[in-house]
């Protein structure tokens, strides 16, 4: 029999290796090699893809359902302010400081001590793990290159570090490059058609906009105009004026319904979107996972940030040990302590569990 002591400890150690290893998104290459490495020598037949690791557990069966157990092996690149080595881990009051260690390093090494224990039991569902890469950019080469590699996958688990509270709905992000078309003239004269009002206009319609349906978990759709540009001199009317628009989608419609209804709003603007792709993503409050984890206590909760559930056509929760507002922040840490019950957690939620 496994013990989980040893996974456990295994799993602290192997963060610390991690941390060690730079892996800013799209330079994954080393520490996904220490992965597959490491997945290798517990015996777990690990294959990769770029710089995706992933396992298959023991006896897949076409006819089962299939789980899959996902979190990245990227990190952003360190912020200002550190006052310990990013990649060195270190260990103070109880907390491993490392980029990395929070998001989503701890995530990675506690859904992976989860399917080394789950993998030497025969459960009721095939069961996969995969560390991807390029999460943090929202990158091809990450999982949703991967994906189509796998076998079909029914549902997933994404770590992220939700507090191991289950985030059963997560919002999308469309990213839209706005054009308001005028006519130049001259300032001092009645002349032209000024692009700035045209965009003012369409910018206040985006702010007061109210779509019908609302996500019961994540509320209204958000949108944000966050940058404008327009004019070339102070006595020359403006003939374009163009702006970006962050938009933050939920469940309640896709990311192309959402863009068709923004357009709708403001007509005499264009907008063109630099990806539709990254959609809200959700799991049903009556999926036996979710139930489960209500009956262990939990809270299932909507998520304003953005994981690779955004690339999951398939249903999905994110829930992981550490906490969000650590993330991407100087001095990342994780507690140790975390981990564990991140390990105990999961195993409690998938051990012969009904998916």
């Amino acid at each position: 029999m496994m013990d989980i002591d040893e996974i456990y400890y295994d799993a602290v150690q192997l963060l610390c290796d991690m941390i060690a290893v730079p892996s800013v998104s799209r330079d994954e290459a080393a520490v996904a090699q220490l992965l597959e490495t490491k997945i290798n020598q517990w015996g777990l037949n690990p294959k990769r893809m770029a710089n995706n690791v992933y396992a298959v557990a023991p006896g897949f069966d076409s006819q089962k359902p299939t789980l899959l157990l996902n979190s990245h092996i990227d990190t952003v690149r360190p912020a200002e302010g550190w006052t310990f080595n990013p990649f060195e881990p270190t260990e103070v009051d109880d907390r491993i400081y490392g980029l990395g260690s929070n998001d989503a390093g701890a995530s990675v090494v506690s859904l992976l001590a989860a399917f080394r224990w789950l993998s030497c039991h025969e459960q009721h569902y095939n069961l996969i793990f995969l560390a991807s890469c390029e999460e943090e950019v929202s990158g091809k080469g990450g999982i949703e290159a991967a994906l189509p590699i796998l076998p079909k996958i029914d549902v997933a688990i994404v770590g992220e570090p939700t507090g191991m509270q289950p985030a059963i709905a997560e919002k999308g992000l469309m990213v839209l490059d706005a054009e308001a078309i005028g006519r130049s003239g001259h300032a001092a004269r009645n002349e032209g058609i000024n692009a700035i009002y045209k965009a003012i206009d369409a910018i206040s319609a985006l702010r007061n906009l109210s779509f019908e349906k609302q996500s019961a978990l994540l509320g209204p759709i958000k949108i944000s105009t966050t940058i404008i540009n327009a004019g070339t001199q102070h006595n020359v009317v403006p003939d374009v004026c163009r702006f970006v628009v962050d938009v933050r989608t939920t469940d309640a419609y896709s990311n192309q319904e959402t863009l068709e209804i923004i357009r709708a709003a403001a007509p005499d603007c264009s907008f063109t979107p630099r990806s539709t792709r990254l959609n809200p993503s959700s799991i049903s409050p009556s999926h036996p996972l979710v139930q489960r984890l209500i009956t262990m206590g939990k809270e299932p909760f909507g998520s304003p940030t953005l994981s690779d559930q955004a690339l999951m056509n398939f249903p999905s929760m994110k829930i992981g040990p550490g906490d969000s507002a650590r993330s991407h922040t100087a001095n990342e840490y994780i507690h140790p302590i975390e981990i564990r019950e991140a390990i105990h957690t999961y195993i409690s939620l998938l051990d012969f569990a009904r998916i």
